[in-house]
């Protein structure tokens, strides 16, 4: 039997394919290396940097000089050797006194425009009802959001950034979003638009992408070999990496699980919404409403946001949004907790299937209720036991989100952030040049 707990190396998140073909090659095995090892090791001296990358002390110098020069990392308080011997090591650390960069997402209902400082921590967030789906007025009035943000909370630091991450198609490459079905929404040019109204390098994903950069930089050590993320909220789609190779296919669809049938039967609990008459089972569809590609029991429209209130209003309890639904929840309301239960089963039911078709060496579901609501991480656990072939071991390979709180206003920042550890020494227009 495999083990996921074996003890490893955690390797430097950065590799080669994550970097535009115009970086030179040199710059990713040197400055992003080093950069990466401060980001997981810091405060950590250069001898220990070099152990790390397999590059030389000398090398290391010339890296840490570079990132010391641009303000991105700074020294510690001088340590001596081992038991007081050997000559005093002077570690370095991501410096999170001078910059920030700035996150935006955009939700179906609502925006989120966020600060997050170098080590990937969030400094201060504001989230907005829509008003208005015209993306160029959306774009321009989350834009005009960020000083009011920065002033108020940026304590002096620079914002370096913006990254911008939303659901289903998005080509970071050209900025654009390609679709997005709820907003009605295709080929919006984000990046050109939001660069042009704040003045900032703009970069865009998706928010499962950003999501799963955002576990292998800050978060789930386990996500740097190889990861699924399902991102289950108002949008269902998905992000699969491996070895820090983010996979975004030909026309940046990779991850459109919104339509993946589910399928009929499947582990359930006494007393949920749309059971059929044997004990125990759950069914799709079960009176839900078709989902927009015209079929029954596509994963979105059986777990998404709106179909959890719809089905909560089905059986009497009335809530005014989601967020009012997950309250309930956690407030241990029986029909609430029944609801969430039985989607976390349904997601469960499609994390086996990308189990089996990944085999990747975690998968991390981003949803409230398996991230705060230990029954609905059990429920998830023991449908993809029951159903997959090649997961041995749910309660390793299955884990919540990293950002469970904090998952709209950590994903645009990620975007950014990505970029920033993948090329330090790029042309960021508010860091000092270095040769």
């Amino acid at each position: 039997m495999k083990s996921l707990s074996a003890p490893r190396r955690r390797p430097n998140p950065l590799r080669r394919s994550d970097i535009p073909a115009a970086v030179p090659a040199r710059r990713l095995a040197g400055t992003g290396s080093v950069f990466g090892a401060i980001l997981d090791h810091g405060p950590v001296a250069r001898s220990t940097v070099a152990r790390l990358t397999g590059l030389s002390p000398a090398s290391v110098t010339g890296h840490v000089a570079q990132l010391l020069a641009r303000g991105l990392v700074r020294e510690s308080a001088e340590t001596a050797g081992p038991r007081g011997l050997g000559r005093p090591h002077i570690p370095v650390e991501i410096d999170t006194g001078r910059y920030l960069v700035a996150g935006a997402h955009i939700a179906v209902a609502h925006s989120t425009v966020s600060l997050m400082d170098l080590r990937g921590r969030i400094v201060a967030e504001d989230r907005q009802p829509h008003r208005t789906t015209d993306p160029h007025r959306m774009l321009g009035e989350l834009a005009a959001r960020l000083p009011r943000l920065t002033d108020a909370h940026a304590g002096g630091r620079t914002v370096l950034a913006l990254g911008l991450a939303t659901g289903h198609r998005v080509d970071p490459v050209a900025g654009v979003i390609v679709e997005h079905p709820q907003l009605g929404w295709r080929d919006v040019p984000a990046r050109d638009v939001l660069s042009a109204a704040t003045g900032l390098p703009v970069h865009v994903d998706s928010h499962s992408r950003a999501l799963a950069r955002a576990e292998q930089l800050f978060g789930e050590e386990s996500t740097r070999t190889s990861t699924v993320l399902l991102f289950v909220g108002a949008v269902v789609d998905a992000a699969f990496a491996t070895e820090g190779a983010m996979h975004r296919g030909p026309r940046s669809g990779a991850g459109s699980v919104a339509h993946l049938p589910l399928g009929t039967g499947g582990t359930g609990g006494a007393g949920e919404p749309g059971r059929t008459g044997e004990p125990g089972e759950v069914r799709a569809g079960g009176g839900a409403d078709p989902c927009t590609c015209g079929r029954d029991g596509c994963l979105q429209s059986e777990v998404s946001e709106r179909a959890m209130v719809r089905r909560a209003a089905a059986q009497g309890l009335v809530v005014e949004s989601f967020r009012e639904l997950l309250d309930r929840a956690l407030a241990g309301e029986p029909r609430a907790v029944a609801l969430f239960r039985r989607r976390a089963r349904l997601v469960g039911r499609a994390a086996a299937l990308l189990l089996d078709m990944f085999d990747p060496e975690v998968l991390v579901v981003v949803e409230p209720g398996a991230g705060r609501m230990p029954e609905c991480l059990a429920d998830l656990r023991a449908e993809v036991a029951e159903r997959s072939w090649v997961c041995e071991d749910p309660e390793r390979a299955v884990v919540p989100s990293s950002f469970t709180g904090t998952v709209l206003a950590t994903a645009g920042g990620a975007v950014a952030l990505g970029a920033l550890y993948a090329d330090p020494l790029g042309p960021w227009p508010a860091l000092p040049a270095v040769s």
